[in-house]
């Protein structure tokens, strides 16, 4: 089974369970924020997320370079390639706006949380934005899941220590955690400094305990990383940013 939803492409990955603050000022994206106003406060205002694999997240607005006098591109797919959907990773998530404030000048301040995982089947470029058919993908637990997400768990806040430094607080209690396999497996992935396609294979792992598997490494390795990097001022890539678009 498949549903259509409008689009928004990033250059970060969303992971279920996870809030995403956007600040939406292109047209393309205020139409489709426009769009979802239209719903009924009491249904979901959905839209799926999907990372930039080659790309802009942003639109050139203005003359292109190294060619001073290139036109910017136009339209719901600018940015994206002649083939919007080779531009993008193939699973994303799906965005709940629990709030959607229009500014005075137009622009949109937009609260959301991923929901479920998606991939992505085609898209379409035809209207003031994209929009997209997308499969919806369970969550299945894989083996052993609930043993991996102890030692995830473990291996996390051993991380964590080592990030924020020595002389800092860990930035989370044992309380702050949780302990459902797969809540824990989105957590992790979200929380830990890593590249976009690796946080993207982490997305798309075929089962939890295969996610969580690999954070386990990840973890080990990371962590290995910084141990022998002390002055790496790594407490600063602990706070991300709001995405501009």
């Amino acid at each position: 089974m498949t549903v259509r939803l409008p689009l928004f492409p990033l250059n970060s990955v969303l992971f279920p369970g996870l809030v995403l603050p956007l600040n939406v000022f292109e047209e393309r994206y205020r139409a489709m924020m426009r769009e979802l106003l239209k719903s009924p406060e009491e249904e979901p205002r959905r839209f799926a997320v999907v990372a930039i694999r080659d790309g802009h997240e942003v639109a050139p607005s203005a003359p292109g370079m190294p060619d001073p006098t290139a036109l910017p591109e136009r339209g719901p797919a600018a940015g994206f390639g002649p083939d919007p959907v080779k531009a993008f990773h193939g699973v994303g998530c799906v965005a709940d706006a629990a709030t959607i404030r229009e500014r005075a000048d137009g622009t949109f301040e937009v609260l959301a949380t991923g929901t479920t995982r998606v991939r992505l089947v085609s898209v379409d470029a035809s209207g003031p934005f994209l929009t997209a058919e997308l499969q919806e993908l369970p969550e299945e637990p894989g083996d052993e899941a609930g043993a991996l997400a102890e030692g995830v768990l473990r291996a996390f806040r051993q991380y964590q220590k080592r990030l924020a430094g020595a002389r800092e607080r860990s930035l989370s209690t044992a309380a702050d955690l949780p302990d459902q396999p797969s809540v824990v497996s989105y957590l992790v992935a979200a929380a830990m400094v890593l590249d976009t396609p690796t946080k993207q294979r982490l997305l798309q792992a075929p089962d939890t305990a295969s996610r969580l598997r690999d954070e386990l490494k990840l973890l080990r390795a990371e962590t290995s990383i910084i141990r022998t990097l002390p002055s790496l001022p790594a407490s600063d890539l602990t706070r991300g940013p709001t995405n501009p678009n």
